[in-house]
């Protein structure tokens, strides 16, 4: 069975983990407590990885349905998760049209999703290592919108501050929307999972 590689882009360790540049992480976490899983760091890899399955029951189900999935969070700093996502990728056997990118979008609003497959990097660096590390740029995405950093602050600096805390209860049921948005995907394919999803 084909499987499907689920990559969240974001930055190692605790002191990035509430960051906006990293919900993609908080994606994959969501799906891989979805499926009861937790994460091992296969050696050689410079990640951390979780297998699963996913049915229409959903992720850790099994059935006649079931698709293979394995989630990823590089341990590469977000500038080089393409080469994390490369190993991974052989490592695997994944073939780039089937992985899934979960990231943050500054041209989304909070609050809105928007899949695609293929398309730019539109400056966001995980994407750009991505692409010259897989050596193409068709692969999906789940942008996940964190919005434009207010007054004039710099793109750069906002990606690496958290949410506020007022926004905490939102951000869950975002992230938990996100999660929904990467089964439909895998399940149904994408434009099911954009009439669904995309805002």
């Amino acid at each position: 069975m084909a499987a499907w590689l689920v990559v969240g882009l974001g930055n190692p360790g605790p002191t990035y983990a509430s960051h906006r540049h990293n919900v993609g992480f908080m994606v994959v976490d969501e799906l891989a407590r979805r499926a009861g899983a937790g994460f091992t760091a296969p050696r050689g890899m410079r990640a951390d990885a979780c297998e699963s399955r996913l049915t229409a029951l959903g992720m850790g189900a099994v059935g006649a349905d079931a698709q293979r999935v394995v989630l990823l969070k590089p341990r590469t700093y977000m500038n080089d998760s393409g080469a994390a996502v490369r190993k991974a990728s052989g490592f695997y056997g994944i073939d780039p049209a089937q992985v899934v990118a979960v990231h943050d979008e500054l041209d989304l609003d909070f609050g809105r999703l928007r899949l695609k497959f293929g398309g730019g990097d539109n400056g966001h660096n995980g994407l750009k290592s991505m692409r010259a590390d897989l050596g193409t740029g068709d692969f999906y995405r789940v942008r996940f919108g964190i919005g434009r950093p207010p007054g004039r602050q710099a793109p750069a600096d906002f990606v690496l501050t958290s949410f506020p805390t007022s926004a905490r209860e939102e951000l869950a049921l975002e992230v938990d929307r996100a999660a929904d948005a990467v089964e439909e995907l895998i399940l149904h394919g994408l434009e099911s999972a954009q009439n669904r999803f995309n805002g």
